[in-house]
């Protein structure tokens, strides 16, 4: 591998950004694939690239055949991220569950009594309001963000920024009464029914959960749904039209 190359991998995972790397079997030609460019060698190569971002939705490294040549294609994605925001007691199981299933937990709550880490050990514990906080760690489309503080002036922000995002989880807790009203004030700030249709509320499957650790187990339950669905999708091979 190239320094070059090496600096680049580097880079991206800092910044948590998928790439993948593409490399020729025949003479180890190499080209950086991006979501949104491709830099190198290769990088004309519109097969390669189309190949390289499946994989990249995948999540899986594999060997493909572009033509008569054999390139290895390398993934590199930032690791599945739960972003909760509400530092309440359904975090305080939330988060845990969370880390063992190997997810990176950020807790947000501007409330300082709440959003400590004596009451979120292991995790990482931001006391601000969520869409500011967002704006320092970015989202991206391996994040899930789950609102928990029944409290428009914290949630609504959130589900804002959260909606104009690629995350690919947005859950929101409240009855379907609660769900309702948030729709109508998320239309007064320009959501769309199409955007506001991402938000899974009620938050979780339904399972008859009651206490706050079973309410934490139908989160994380949905958010491991949905995340396997996705990947089935693009792992599904396109059939062209006829």
């Amino acid at each position: 591998m190239k320094s070059e190359t090496l600096a680049a991998l580097q880079e991206a995972r800092t910044k948590r950004r998928a790439v993948v790397l593409a490399t020729r079997l025949s003479d180890a030609a190499e080209t950086l694939v991006y979501p949104d460019r491709a830099e190198g060698e290769l990088a004309s190569d519109a097969a390669l690239v189309s190949a390289a971002r499946r994989a990249m939705g995948i999540g899986r490294s594999e060997t493909v055949d572009i033509g008569d040549q054999k390139i290895f294609l390398n993934v590199y994605v930032p690791p599945a991220r739960l972003i909760i925001v509400g530092a309440v007691h359904i975090a305080q199981s939330l988060a845990p569950m969370a880390s063992l299933l190997d997810f990176d937990v950020t807790v947000i709550d501007p409330r300082r009594a709440f959003a400590t880490d004596d009451r979120f050990p292991g995790v990482k514990v931001m006391q601000e309001w969520a869409d500011e906080a967002f704006e320092k760690i970015g989202l991206d489309a391996s994040t899930a963000v789950v609102t928990l503080t029944h409290d428009p002036k914290l949630d609504d922000p959130a589900l804002e920024a959260a909606l104009k995002s690629d995350v690919f989880y947005i859950g929101a807790l409240g009855s379907k009464r609660t769900h309702a009203k948030r729709k109508e004030r998320l239309a007064e700030a320009g959501i769309t029914d199409e955007q506001f249709a991402r938000i899974h509320g009620p938050v979780g499957l339904n399972i008859g959960a009651k206490s706050p650790a079973e309410i934490a187990v139908s989160i994380l339950g949905q958010i491991i749904e949905v995340r396997a669905r996705r990947l089935e999708a693009l792992a599904a091979p396109k059939v062209a039209a006829a």
